[in-house]
């Protein structure tokens, strides 16, 4: 469970990272994921989802 907290912790580090830092870049790169058709994000989310239980996976296999 710990695991979990400390993942959900990073991201939301590095999200709020890019949203303190650079805000009108967020606006610039939402608007050009508005202008990609509905089915190729969601290949996107699906290829970033299956990257993540990868590394997941791999850094559990290596005792992280």
């Amino acid at each position: 469970m710990s695991f979990v907290v400390l993942a959900i912790g990073l991201v939301l580090c590095v999200e709020g990272l890019v949203i303190a830092l650079a805000p009108s870049r967020l606006d610039e790169a939402l608007e050009l994921l508005r202008r990609i058709p509905v089915e190729t994000r969601r290949m996107l989310g699906l290829a970033a989802l299956a990257a993540g239980v990868v590394m997941v996976w791999a850094a559990k296999s290596m005792g992280i």
